[in-house]
């Protein structure tokens, strides 16, 4: 399978980044329920984050660094997963689909996991 092409990598860091103010705005002026709102802010927190950890991870991959497309993969993977589960609450979703969001949250860690262990591998030739 081709690896995805920088464009794609971008068009869904951004994808993301604009779902993330898109469900953030939804949760500050178009729900009035509290626990629908926490769930949407919630979610659009961690989604934009991870947005822009898609963007770095990817940056870093293409800059030749071992593992960050990994990275860049679990980041775009648990936020469909958690944010994904929170919005869908939200919206009325079954509260029975809260049991995918531990697995949302479990490859972002993950994500962050790889980010790591491959930053703590790089050769130490930068230093003085």
């Amino acid at each position: 399978m081709k690896a995805w092409t920088p464009r794609i990598w971008t068009g869904l860091a951004a994808v993301s980044g604009l779902l993330a103010v898109a469900f953030g705005a939804f949760a500050a002026h178009g729900m009035s329920q509290p626990k629908p709102v926490e769930w949407l802010h919630t979610g659009s927190q961690y989604q934009m984050a991870h947005a822009l950890a898609v963007f770095a991870a990817f940056a870093l991959h293409r800059a030749g660094i071992k593992g960050m497309g990994a990275a860049a993969a679990f980041f775009l993977a648990g936020t469909v997963l958690f944010s994904g589960s929170l919005y869908a609450m939200a919206l009325g979703a079954p509260r029975i689909l809260g049991a995918v969001t531990p697995l949302g949250g479990l490859s972002l860690m993950i994500g962050w996991a790889v980010l790591a262990w491959r930053a703590f591998g790089w050769p130490a030739d930068d230093q003085a």
